[in-house]
């Protein structure tokens, strides 16, 4: 029996109404809530994230500034642009779209982006408080849809036994902080890891994050485990794909996320919900 599909718009479709339900108060009692995208060059896997978050984020009545530099500007000159960016006190948030070219100095980034407008937790101040389980720092949009997915089609995580195969700052690792949060009982795997399959296998639920395409078949997955796909990849054919192999992987597990179609679909959204969680901090402290 095929799998569930999990599909993102299902997620997004209903919280949007609350979303921009809370765009129009801010807008009405404080300012309209703002997003500034910065960006260095023109790297082709970017376009498709930056168009589905501009796209979602005015949508609910959050404003875009798309801040597009070229890539053969110096370092210095970065660095004084985009400290003119985040001290902008009309800007309630801002997303630096990463990896950055190299000869800019990305810690430098990181430690300069004011924590309160820093909706993707790149700030080592915000990523502390995620690891210490400070419930008010704004999470990774991506793990943070992961997790809307899970609860939003009521799959139990306490307690569960869940697999992230990854572990990056940017996935693997401040997910497993939230999955604790909820009590789950967890394991971390990566590339490296030896008898992967049979980690996986213990997995209620298992969770692809390792960026490489189709490296979990359906030999990886527990007969209806839940497997949530957090990668896009791109064929040689130019045709996108997840972490998973979908069509085998369907035929075993209980649900799954599809790649295209079911995270990255989230993760917009949840950018949204960051910025006016962003906006809403702002107005509370006057500022």
């Amino acid at each position: 029996m095929a799998a569930i599909e999990l599909r993102g718009m299902k997620v997004v479709n209903a919280v949007k109404e609350a979303l921009s339900a809370r765009a129009e108060e801010l807008s009405s009692s404080f300012a309209r809530p703002r997003l500034a995208i910065v960006r260095i060059g023109d790297r082709p896997d970017d376009e498709a994230y930056l168009r589905g978050a501009i796209k979602r984020c005015e949508s609910v009545g959050i404003a875009c500034d798309l801040n597009a530099f070229e890539k053969s500007i110096k370092n210095a000159d970065f660095l004084d642009a985009f400290k003119l960016i985040n001290d902008d006190p009309s800007i309630h948030a801002i997303l630096v779209m990463a990896p950055l070219p190299e000869g800019i100095d990305f810690g430098a980034v990181k430690n300069m982006i004011n924590p309160a407008k820093d909706v993707d937790c790149m700030s080592p101040s915000n990523m502390a408080r995620l690891f210490s389980g400070d419930a008010s720092a704004h999470a990774p949009c991506t793990p943070a849809a992961v997790m809307e997915i899970l609860k939003f089609n009521d799959i139990p995580i306490s307690g569960s036994r869940v697999t992230i195969v990854g572990r990056s700052l940017v996935v693997g690792k401040p997910l497993a902080m939230l999955l604790l949060a909820e009590n789950a009982t967890l394991t971390i795997c990566h590339t490296r890891t030896r008898d992967l399959a049979d980690e996986c296998r213990r997995a209620d639920i298992l969770i692809a994050a390792a960026g490489k395409a189709e490296m979990i078949g359906a030999g990886c997955i527990k007969p209806g485990a839940v497997v949530i796909d957090v990668g896009i990849n791109v064929k040689e054919d130019g045709a996108l794909c997840g972490d998973v192999k979908y069509a085998e992987a369907a035929e075993v597990a209980g649900y799954i996320t599809p790649a295209p179609g079911g995270v990255g679909t989230v993760t917009t959204t949840m950018l949204a919900r960051n910025t006016l969680d962003a906006c809403e901090m702002m107005k509370r402290d006057g500022k």
